[in-house]
């Protein structure tokens, strides 16, 4: 297109620059806006995907083999609870097991902001349950459940996926969800046991667990073998020799739950936890009495006993009460969340 005059095509510029100068103000910013918009509900979308998915992968370090397997969480979830709860339990109980299990990966799982499982690097949780939670897989539940296997196993993935993705949070995260056999009268707190108090890990009457088969036990150690044990600076013999064996042991006092806090054995005063550990007794929850030569403990329940009480769970299951009950009720103050969002 040709101009006729100077001014025209001056006036042709300058109309030009001022839509120019509107395109840049107006319809620039509306599309990052736009685009912005759709760049963050991709990843919105991305991220549900993520958490709503079954693909959530969760990774291993089996100890057995020394390596690191990669599964997923749910899989995961039910090689614990088939590992660490008898499955003739109730399925209540099950789920109970299954919400406390996932809840300890999550809370350990690097995705989920976890520190993963310490000595073992790019592992999540580890198979060793001394260091983490028990897990078997398939060859090892067949060998241990002969021909019952379908049938547990049936009833341990029911009781999983009817909880999938369900965890135990306090003010919004996920808790150490610590768990024992059998409590005895009473669990214990995370303070007495271990020094740190959790307001959601404290202790809880339980009269749920006395059918347990590990509810009460007696162990008889010689005086010999104690003074084995504890160290000949323990003074155990010499002491028996001057005072009889009576005078070899004193409990000094109790924890709030009951178990023993300080006992003097000999010339050394130890904590229960100590006493358990070394003489390898059931629990701190003890009771101990002098007999000629050698020492006869009675104990009550078995583990450190904070959190839940997987015993007295099946126990509140049987007088029909839900998993959500049962957890909430050994885990105080605390609420239930689903990682998927659902």
């Amino acid at each position: 297109m040709e101009f006729a005059k100077e001014g025209e095509l001056v006036r042709y510029i300058a109309i030009c620059s001022i839509l120019l100068v509107i395109v840049s103000v107006i319809a620039v910013p509306s599309i990052v806006v736009v685009l912005s918009t759709y760049d963050t509900n991709r990843m919105a979308d991305n991220q549900s995907t993520v958490l709503r998915g079954e693909d959530i992968t969760i990774k291993v370090y089996m100890h057995e083999i020394n390596q690191i397997v990669s599964m997923n969480l749910e899989d995961y979830v039910k090689g614990v609870v088939a590992a660490e709860m008898p499955a003739e339990f109730e399925v209540e109980a099950l789920k109970a097991q299954a919400v406390a299990a996932r809840t300890y990966a999550v809370k350990h799982m690097v995705i989920f902001g976890g520190t993963g499982a310490g000595e073992h690097p790019g592992a999540d949780v580890t198979t060793d349950h001394n260091d983490s939670q028990a897990w078997y897989n398939e060859t090892k539940l067949k060998e241990n459940w002969g021909t019952n296997y379908s049938k547990y196993w049936s009833k341990v993935c029911t009781a999983v996926d009817q909880t999938q993705g369900l965890i135990i949070t306090y003010q919004g995260e996920p808790i150490n969800a610590v768990f024992h056999s059998t409590s005895g009268e009473r669990t214990a707190s995370a303070k007495e046991v271990w020094g740190f108090d959790y307001p959601y890990l404290q202790s809880v009457a339980c009269s749920w667990d006395q059918l347990s088969p590990r509810y009460q036990d007696t162990k008889e150690i010689s005086l010999a073998e104690l003074e084995a044990r504890l160290g000949t600076d323990a003074g155990i013999m010499a002491t028996a020799q001057s005072g009889g064996s009576a005078g070899v042991v004193s409990i000094i006092d109790y924890t709030d739950s009951g178990r023993v806090n300080r006992v003097r054995i000999g010339s050394k005063t130890l904590t229960g936890l100590e006493v358990r550990q070394q003489l390898e007794l059931r629990s701190a929850n003890f009771n101990v009495k002098a007999a000629s030569d050698k020492l006869i403990f009675r104990t009550i329940g078995y583990g450190h006993g904070v959190g839940l009480c997987q015993y007295g769970a099946n126990g509140q299951a049987k007088q029909n009460r839900d998993f959500r009950q049962i957890l909430t009720y050994y885990y105080t103050g605390t609420a239930l969340k689903n990682i998927f969002g659902s």
